[in-house]
């Protein structure tokens, strides 16, 4: 992990596309702005956590509803036709 020291105004480039502004310093709190093109999702820890949750259980879960559309949609082809 890189550690740098900033003050208020000063900023952080990561690569050509990213940078970092220290906008406010309050006590126990540090307020960012994150300059970077629209294709490039932000988002905060906890909830990238839970998106990734999220996503984890729907891959893991079996829903009858979307068995039935995947084979309607793309057959098995060890299923023999009849």
């Amino acid at each position: 992990m890189l550690i740098l020291t900033r003050r208020k105004g000063q900023a952080i480039c990561i690569g050509d596309d990213i940078r970092i502004v220290i906008t406010r310093i309050d006590e126990g709190q540090v307020r960012i702005g994150i300059e970077t093109s629209n294709n490039v999702p932000i988002y905060r820890e906890e909830l990238l956590q839970e998106i990734r949750k999220n996503n984890r259980d729907a891959a893991a879960s079996e829903s009858p509803q979307l068995e039935q559309w995947l084979a309607g949609h793309f057959p098995n082809p060890n299923e023999e036709e009849e």
